[in-house]
């Protein structure tokens, strides 16, 4: 990994935990399932986090009834969304683009679940 890369130890250490869940529940299980997971591996590794965190939208300065809702805000710095699903795409990589623009957070990591082997991207804004 480039030495450059914000909260580099951070985002492996949540991969390698995504790893363990994907190494233990294998695919086929619904989002929630293992979010629920996580929570458990990130409470054993005493990771603070934040699940399914709400934001604010504003629009013209007016805020708009709908919200984003993050699956998982680590330690105040990384958005994690996680999906499990075949297989990711831009429109999920855009949906974690506008996670970081609402939570002014820089980096992000897109969790894929749904595969053979766990898939993931780092997204920085």
């Amino acid at each position: 990994m480039n030495e450059n890369l914000i909260y580099r130890e951070e985002a492996y250490k949540i991969v390698g935990i995504c790893m363990e869940v994907h190494r233990e529940l294998g695919k086929g299980f619904n989002e929630v399932v293992y979010s629920d997971a996580l929570e458990i591996e990130f409470i054993e590794h005493n990771i603070n986090y934040l699940r399914e965190k709400r934001y604010l939208i504003s629009y013209k300065g007016n805020i708009l009834s709908h919200q984003y809702k993050a699956d998982f805000i680590i330690d105040d710095k990384i958005v994690l969304e996680i999906k499990a699903i075949e297989c990711l795409n831009t429109a999920h990589l855009k949906q974690t683009l506008n996670y970081l623009a609402v939570s002014k957070l820089k980096p992000g990591l897109l969790i894929n679940f749904g595969e053979d082997s766990l898939k993931y991207k780092r997204v920085v804004l």
